[in-house]
């Protein structure tokens, strides 16, 4: 098979699922760029994607999410530097006690976590797509789990209304609909 014809294959297999990754991730209006910055990058790699593409199409897509937050950091920083008015802030989202407590987690841990809760990732798949080795992931989820046990208890113990100031992590369900 061809090139074309395998990146065309793995586009329409694939794209709904990295589309879906990337809208519980980052903001809706950046999702295209996420799904399109992630074919690319297959298109160029074409000859070093794994038959199971999937979870290495979710890895990439993760550095991508990355990279794109990281840059609207950087330009929020540099526009409070420059003196300009800060960006409108984003509506913040309610979840409760499970968010509150999944937003204390680090940026790994909660991606451990949503690799297998919400993209219904096996642990050697997720693995590929943290890049790391499957002994190493399942080391990480045992102790993201404990953390986010341990939050959670914290939570229910003392229950805190949202800090001005904090960003919360939003919660989608599988069709991408926030929860």
């Amino acid at each position: 098979m061809d090139a074309r014809t395998r990146l065309e294959q793995l586009y329409a297999s694939f794209a709904p699922d990295v589309r879906a990754y990337a809208r519980r991730r980052i903001h809706a209006e950046a999702v295209d760029d996420v799904v399109a910055d992630v074919f690319v990058v297959a298109w160029r790699k074409i000859d070093s994607v794994p038959e199971e593409a999937l979870p290495w199409l979710l890895g990439v897509a993760r550095k991508v999410v990355g990279n794109q937050l990281r840059s609207a950091h950087r330009r929020l920083a540099l526009t409070e530097r420059l003196g300009d008015q800060p960006a409108a802030a984003a509506a913040e989202v309610e979840s409760g006690e499970v968010l509150r407590a999944l937003a204390s987690l680090s940026p790994r841990d909660r991606e451990v976590l949503m690799l297998i809760a919400w993209e219904g990732l096996h642990q050697r798949e997720a693995a590929a797509a943290m890049d790391c080795s499957p002994p190493v992931f399942r080391v990480r989820l045992f102790r993201a789990r404990k953390k986010l046990e341990h939050a959670l208890r914290q939570e229910a113990a003392d229950p805190q209304p949202a800090v001005e100031g904090t960003r919360t992590i939003a919660v989608f369900d599988k069709r991408g609909d926030l929860s």
